[in-house]
C-alpha cells in the first residue's frame, strides 16, 4: 500500500495558522467526523482529557477540497519556533518562464499583497527581469518561512 503524505506543522496557536494556510492554500478547515460539531467534542468524547487538547476548538488540521493535496495537521507544541525552517512551502502563482516576466511578477506580488492580509510578513523580494527570477520569502502569522513564486 502506497503511504498517504500528511504535513505536520509544530506551533503555538493550531486554529490560527489552520485558518490561515486555508485561506492561503484554498485548502478548506476539516471538519470534525459526524455527529459532532466541533473537534473538541469530537476528542473529548474519544477520551482525550480537556488539558491535552489546548485552546480553541481543535479545528487544527486543513485538506484538499479537491482531495489531490496533502492534509496538514497543525500541532500545538509548547516551545517557539527558534531556527530558520528545515522545510519549507513554495506556493506557484507565477505561471512559469512561459509567461511573460511582466506578467509573473503583478502574480507574484498580488499573491504576496493577499497573504499580507491574512496575516503573512513579507521578508524580501527578488525581482530580476535580466535572470527572469520573481519570487517573495515570506513568513505566516508564527514566523514559518515560505516562498511565493
Amino acid at each position: 500500500m502506497k503511504p498517504q503524505l500528511q504535513l505536520t506543522v509544530d506551533c503555538a496557536d493550531p486554529d490560527r495558522l489552520a485558518a490561515f494556510w486555508a485561506a492561503a492554500l484554498g485548502y478548506r478547515v476539516e471538519p470534525a467526523p459526524a455527529p459532532f460539531p466541533t473537534w473538541r467534542a469530537y476528542w473529548l468524547d474519544q477520551g482525550v482529557p480537556e488539558e491535552e487538547l489546548g485552546a480553541g476548538d481543535c479545528s487544527d488540521s486543513i485538506v484538499d477540497p479537491d482531495g489531490t493535496g496533502p492534509r496538514i495537521w497543525f500541532q500545538q507544541v509548547p516551545e517557539a519556533k527558534a531556527v530558520k525552517n528545515r522545510l519549507h512551502p513554495d506556493l506557484g502563482v507565477s505561471g512559469g518562464r512561459g509567461v511573460p516576466f511582466e506578467t509573473r511578477r503583478e502574480r507574484v506580488r498580488s499573491e504576496a499583497d493577499r497573504l499580507e492580509r491574512l496575516g503573512a510578513t513579507r521578508l524580501r523580494s527578488e525581482d530580476s527581469p535580466d535572470t527572469g527570477s520573481c519570487s517573495v520569502l515570506m513568513q505566516d502569522p508564527e514566523g514559518n518561512e515560505f516562498c511565493v513564486h
